[in-house]
């Protein structure tokens, strides 16, 4: 898995947005998938319609262990046809969530680059515990 996050997103053939064009597909239907752990999550992240967390990786004593469960959590909130936009924290996460969730056969499912990071660091709006 590691030689996955030193690849660009166009080799691995997801379709990266900006956070501005996110904005843009979230306020027009998609749902926004974020992947950061529960933690992360409940401290804040972006303040937008139609949110679900589904980490995709979980913080143990060992690191960080991919969710074994996220594709099977995934599939039981959203459908193959959903249009999605994925996010994490900087967007490297979300990179490789897209990439499993396209290999699994959703249709419609964009990674948002830069991540919460770029959506706080663009001005754009967002919720803290």
């Amino acid at each position: 898995m590691g030689s996955l996050i030193g690849r660009s997103s166009e080799e691995a053939g997801i379709d990266t947005v900006d956070v501005h064009a996110a904005k843009h597909l979230i306020d027009s239907g998609h749902r926004y998938l974020d992947v950061r752990t529960v933690e992360e999550f409940n401290q804040g992240g972006v303040d937008v319609q139609n949110c679900l967390n589904v980490p995709y990786f979980f913080t143990t004593s060992e690191g960080r262990v991919k969710n074994p469960n996220f594709l099977e959590q995934v599939s039981s909130m959203c459908s193959m046809d959903d249009k999605i936009v994925v996010g994490c924290r900087s967007g490297v996460r979300s990179a490789l969530a897209t990439s499993d969730l396209l290999k699994a056969g959703f249709k419609h499912v964009s990674n948002m680059g830069g991540g919460y990071i770029a959506w706080e660091s663009n001005g754009l709006s967002v919720k803290k515990s």
